[in-house]
This record gives C-alpha cells, structure tokens and sequence, in this order.
C-alpha cells in the first residue's frame, strides 16, 4: 500500500463500506502489506443490546423528536439538550443527524416487525373475524404508546428530506404480510394490488388516528383511555366487515371475544 513503510505498525484504518448491519474495514498490517476485514457492530446494533447505555438514551430521545418535528424540524442540538449532553457527545456517539435518523427509521422498522410477528402468533389459526379484532386491538394498542412510529410513517410518506437516504419503511414487505395473515392472498411473494390496497386502508386509518389523536381528542372531548376505546371500537366496525365480507363472522363476535 502506497505511502506505507515496513515495520511502521499503522495507526490509521479506511472505510470500504457500509450496510444497514456492520461497518467494515480494511486495517493494513504492521508490514504494510497484509491487510484483513473487520466487522464492527453499529452503533444501533450497540444501542439496542444495552438499552441503558449512553447510545440508547439518545436514539430514544431521537426517536421521540423526529416523530413530533419531522426531519428539518429537528435538530441535533435540540435532542443533545434533552438528553442532556453536549452535541459532541452526540456527534461521537451517532455521527451526522443524516445517520442518527436513518438509525431511527431502522430502530422503528425492527420493532414494528417485531410486533407484527408477535401478532400472527397470537392470532394464527383463528377465524378472520376474531384475527381482525385481535390485530386492531394489539397494533392500535402498541402504536398508541409509541405514537413516534405512526407520526415518522407519515412523515415518510408526504415528507422529503434535502438529502437523500436509502433506508424506509419497507411497507410492501409489511403489506405483503399483513396481506397473506388475512387470507387475502396465497403467499406474500404474490399480493394482488387489490389486496394491498386493502391492506394500505387499514393501517393508514390506524395510522392517522395515532398521529391526530390531539387533534381528534380536543374537538370531540374525550380523554385519552376514551379516545382509544373508540378509535379500536370504530376500527373494529369499519373494517372487520369490509374484510369479513360485510359481517362480523358467522359467529357473534362481541367486542369481548375479540379482544381476548
């Protein structure tokens, strides 16, 4: 390697790439010579092993601000002040606020995977309208206490950012399997755009409930535990019919039933 002497251990190593997992890089050898790879965790990776670390603290502080300021409406100072450290430590811990929020959107896309699995285990097997009420019931619930994933959803989807990322949501893999846990289609490798569509209308209006609930709570006077009654109530009367082919399911399914 060009510029390297014999003998001189080098200090100094070079990026050569970057995915969503792993940094790696390549490290010259005392001899110049001889180089090898080393795979670095990220610094996501590193924050959700320890949920107490320093890593942590932020990326859950970032989560929290990206939902309710968007990515311009955001800064890094802004988030290093409620945390409560110097935007150095930031910087040194999450590097550019380009990287901090593509390990945000990838934070969320993990855990609202996590979830959707965790409902298909849970309803797996039952009849579609008892699958519907469970899954409104258990998604709507999650969402509500994570309300930053609906608000960045939408973001995603009307908002832009000055500088490129190559990172989303990967919504057609979540349609695909919502799609397929519905009976809405064989496998999630062939989802008709019918059924997507389907699939579109029922989180979006899961979704915007989440994200206007301010706005939706003050103009119709309800607190919260009241608002989220309804919402999954009006959910529930909206969309098990439209998917159950205009009933509740061939058994009386009270909102009991579905919801144990």
């Amino acid at each position: 390697m060009r510029g390297l002497r014999p003998g001189k251990m080098v200090q100094k190593f070079r990026r050569i790439s970057l995915d969503k997992r792993f940094f790696s890089y390549i490290i010259p050898s005392n001899d110049g010579n001889t180089r090898w790879d080393k795979t670095m965790a990220t610094p996501l990776e590193k924050a959700r092993k320890d949920p107490n670390s320093m890593k942590a603290r932020i990326l859950k502080v970032a989560r929290r601000m990206y939902g309710e300021y968007g990515y311009h409406g955001t800064t890094t100072r802004m988030i290093a002040q409620e945390v409560g450290i110097d935007i150095s430590t930031l910087y040194y811990h999450w590097g550019e606020k380009t990287d901090l929020y593509e390990s945000v959107i990838l934070d969320i896309n993990n855990d609202l995977r996590n979830k959707l699995v965790e409902v298909e285990k849970v309803i797996h097997g039952r009849p579609l309208a008892s699958r519907l009420g469970i899954a409104i019931d258990m998604v709507t619930e999650y969402l509500f206490e994570c309300p930053e994933i609906s608000n960045l959803v939408l973001f995603q989807y009307f908002g832009k950012t000055r500088k490129e990322s190559n990172l989303d949501f990967h919504v057609p893999d979540f349609i695909s399997d919502i799609a397929r846990s519905m009976d809405l289609c064989k496998t999630k490798e062939s989802v008709p755009t019918s059924a997507s569509m389907r699939v579109l209308a029922m989180m979006n209006s899961i979704h915007n409930f989440i994200s206007g609930e301010n706005f939706f709570r003050e103009m119709l006077k309800l607190r919260r535990e009241e608002y989220i009654d309804h919402v999954k109530e009006t959910l529930e009367f909206i969309l098990i019919p439209a998917f159950n082919g205009g009933s509740h399911g061939q058994t009386d399914i009270n909102q009991t039933d579905i919801r144990r």
